[in-house]
């Protein structure tokens, strides 16, 4: 049974059912899905780990403590949720091309 991978990030002009994309190495499938929200990525995250049986979840540095704690919750403590988090300088590189966007972490 391969790794089953999930990597999800925000976007405030993100349509999930669009900007999705899937990898298959054969041992490892990999889902990737771009959300506009909290609500939409609990929705992802319950259907992707009902229908694979979700292994490891990666989140973008936009998740917030609480995004995380609640993609936990739902997945019921089974699946590795793995927030991005840089160093300093990185994290302050993040944030500006964020903002440079019109996005906020």
């Amino acid at each position: 049974m391969p790794f089953q991978a999930l990597f999800l990030a925000h976007a405030p002009d993100a349509n999930p059912h669009k900007h999705n994309a899937f990898i298959d190495t054969g041992t490892y499938h990999l889902d990737m899905v771009i959300v506009k929200s909290q609500a939409e990525a609990l929705e992802v995250v319950s259907k992707l780990h009902q229908a694979k049986k979700l292994d490891s979840i990666m989140l973008c540095p936009g998740f917030t403590h609480k995004a995380v704690a609640e993609i936990v919750a739902l997945t019921e403590g089974k699946v590795a949720v793995c927030p991005a988090r840089g160093d300093g300088p990185s994290a302050r590189i993040a944030v500006e091309a964020l903002k440079r966007e019109g996005m906020t972490p």
